[in-house]
């Protein structure tokens, strides 16, 4: 079974999906990781090859065919990416799809200290990804990123550890024999 585990940046979806990959024996992948990846290739921040993505709409088409194909050809996969969830959605792919969030401070916070950046410049970061993105994916694929209608479960992890983020998630699954 695939599960995706998309939201906002700075909400916890890449410790919350390593952690559940490990937790349940599969694979983890990140598409944040390709996509970083990609950026050091061309010599650009992650800033700068976000806007780069936006001329060049072949970075996310590339990206997301390579997604989708994982997949439709895994025998358990978790994927850490803001689309993915969306992508099984529109591809009629089977898949948990979750959702993480967390509110603002807090992912200025967590963001302001992976990135090693004042709160001030996390939250022009913050905003100038999410804004990049968010018509990036509407463009290609009409699709508004902040629609949640999609998911099988919501996870504010504003107050929970990684942990007990997994631990919620494991149970959901349960409960809904996933």
């Amino acid at each position: 079974m695939e599960l995706t585990v998309s939201g906002p940046i700075g909400s916890g979806k890449s410790t919350v999906a390593k952690i559940l990959a490990s937790r349940l024996g599969v694979e983890y992948m990140s598409t944040g990781d390709i996509f970083r990846d990609n950026a050091r290739k061309h010599r650009m921040s992650v800033e700068a090859f976000n806007e780069y993505a936006e001329k060049h709409p072949e970075v996310d088409i590339d990206q997301d065919n390579y997604l989708i194909e994982r997949m439709k050809n895994s025998d358990g996969l978790v994927i850490d990416s803001r689309l993915a969830g969306w992508l099984s959605y529109k591809n009629r792919i089977t898949a948990f799809r979750i959702y993480i969030t967390a509110d603002n401070k807090t992912r200025v916070e967590r963001i302001s200290g992976r990135e090693k950046v004042t709160p001030d410049q996390a939250t022009v970061l913050i905003s100038r990804r999410e804004e990049s993105e968010a018509k990036r994916y509407r463009d290609l694929y009409d699709v508004d990123i902040r629609d949640t209608s999609i998911y099988d479960m919501i996870l504010d992890t504003t107050n929970m550890t990684p942990e007990d983020a997994v631990n919620a998630i494991i149970e959901k699954m349960k409960e809904l024999n996933a």
